[in-house]
């Protein structure tokens, strides 16, 4: 298969679900060493709304997608709420419609969610923050597409690419953020963040790589 049916949209979002609420202190802990040590109780606590809605309405993958946006951006606090929030707004509104998910389909919904996030952060690449990964990941994605690869080579490689990202963040510096003021004191952690994107781009690509 080349493409996915986007009818069961909750066995996507329940996989990102999953993949948040088993690395919630995973994540805390390293935001805890630069940061507030919030952020995986904070995902978690989105994530684990959005597995109550949908099990209470489900639909397709941009209704999923829909509905943890709201939920991000309408209940979280902080600044990952509303940045994972317009993350997946993005991703929401490139998939609307959509009967089935290709490759070309997902290469529109990443560069949905990087578009929307700028609009709402001045974060560039290096700055030690989500964009870290999500910025190399839908690049990966993006020229791996245009190389005529299949959609499964295309997915691993957003993999690889957001990984490598995630780990690139261990030698910067926090340039945005509570965490920046800590200067130099800032490198040598990876950013949670990153971390969680890498996370989330992962389980929504091997979500998608057992259908296809």
């Amino acid at each position: 298969m080349s493409a996915v049916a986007t009818e069961d949209g909750n066995r996507i979002l329940f996989a990102l679900i999953q993949t948040i609420q088993a690395n919630k202190q995973y994540l805390s802990d390293i935001d805890g060493l630069i940061g507030d040590g919030d952020h995986g109780v904070n995902m978690n606590k989105g994530f684990t709304l959005c597995e109550k809605a949908l099990k209470e309405t489900p639909g397709d993958l941009s209704h999923g997608l829909k509905t943890l946006a709201q939920i991000l951006i309408t209940q979280i606090g902080g600044s990952m709420g509303p940045l994972y929030g317009m993350f997946f707004r993005g991703m929401a509104q490139a998939s609307k419609d959509l009967e089935t998910l290709g490759a070309a389909g997902f290469a529109k919904m990443l560069a949905a969610a990087k578009e929307k996030i700028l609009t709402v952060s001045d974060a560039q690449q290096g700055d030690k923050t989500l964009l870290d990964a999500l910025l190399p990941a839908e690049e990966a994605f993006r020229t791996a597409l245009d190389a005529g690869e299949s959609f499964t080579q295309c997915l691993t490689k957003m993999s690889e690419a957001a990984e490598r990202g995630r780990d690139s963040t261990l030698d910067m510096i926090a340039k945005v953020g509570r965490s920046s003021r800590l200067g130099e004191r800032s490198r040598g952690v990876l950013d949670a963040g990153a971390t969680s994107c890498c996370l989330l781009l992962q389980a929504f690509a091997e979500a998608l790589r057992e259908k296809l």
